[in-house]
């Protein structure tokens, strides 16, 4: 085979950044697959595996477990957003409520580890948090909005949606393999719980503060094991 002159091949300093690029798009790629099959406490080792690098690769493209984690859902952290913009164009707030809650709790039972996300806090990826807050004003918006149709009961509380994509994950994980489609009756019957024709009573919402602790303390450690404090 013909040799490529040395004027025509590309500086080495080229080369090694697109290898670089290349090996970070395999670590994503892997970290996608690994992460919805097994959630984010899947072993960084399983995932250098499956994208065929060392683990000391993978490091030096995503120095720590929640900058790997901010990168592999990116595209998925912007579905999430476009299902809040959705809601907020559609005609009837209720019914785009409805349709927001249905679509992410989908999202949820569709990718294991996006399951997680949603339901963690990630203090260190900043540009991740970021993108949620801007998400969580969105929907601040859109319950206010359902809230004065009159159908959406005047007790929701922001803090609620986390414990709905808490107790989606938790159905998600427990029948997934034997009733993958059990998530969507629990779906159904919240919806109808929050229904204003439908409210009674309820005991308070856990805070702000509260449920920022609760999510923080279920965040993977570096480890991938479950911080308990």
């Amino acid at each position: 085979m013909a040799r490529i002159p040395a004027s025509e091949q590309p500086p080495a300093g080229a080369a090694l950044r697109a290898d670089a690029e290349r090996n970070r798009e395999r670590v994503l790629e892997a970290a996608r697959h690994v992460f919805a099959e097994q959630g984010l406490d899947a072993s960084t080792n399983a995932i250098a595996r499956r994208a065929g690098v060392g683990v000391a690769t993978l490091f030096r493209r995503f120095p720590t477990r929640e900058d790997l984690i901010a990168a592999a859902f990116a595209e998925k952290m912007h579905a999430y957003a476009e299902a809040v913009d959705d809601a907020l164009a559609a005609p009837d707030a209720w019914h785009g409520f409805c349709a927001y809650l249905e679509r992410v709790c989908q999202m949820q039972a569709d990718d294991r580890g996006f399951a997680d996300v949603l339901t963690l806090t990630f203090p260190t990826a900043k540009a991740f948090e970021e993108q949620r807050k801007e998400i969580g004003e969105k929907l601040t918006k859109l319950l206010d909005s359902a809230k004065a149709t009159g159908r959406l009961r005047p007790d929701f509380a922001h803090q609620d949606v986390p414990l709905i994509l808490m107790a989606n994950a938790g159905v998600i994980t427990a029948t997934k393999d034997a009733a993958p489609d059990a998530w969507r009756r629990l779906v159904g019957y919240l919806l109808q719980a929050f229904a204003a024709e439908a409210a009674q009573p309820l005991p308070d919402p856990p805070s702000r503060a509260q449920m920022y602790r609760a999510l923080k303390r279920l965040a993977p450690t570096p480890h991938g094991a479950r911080s308990s404090g």
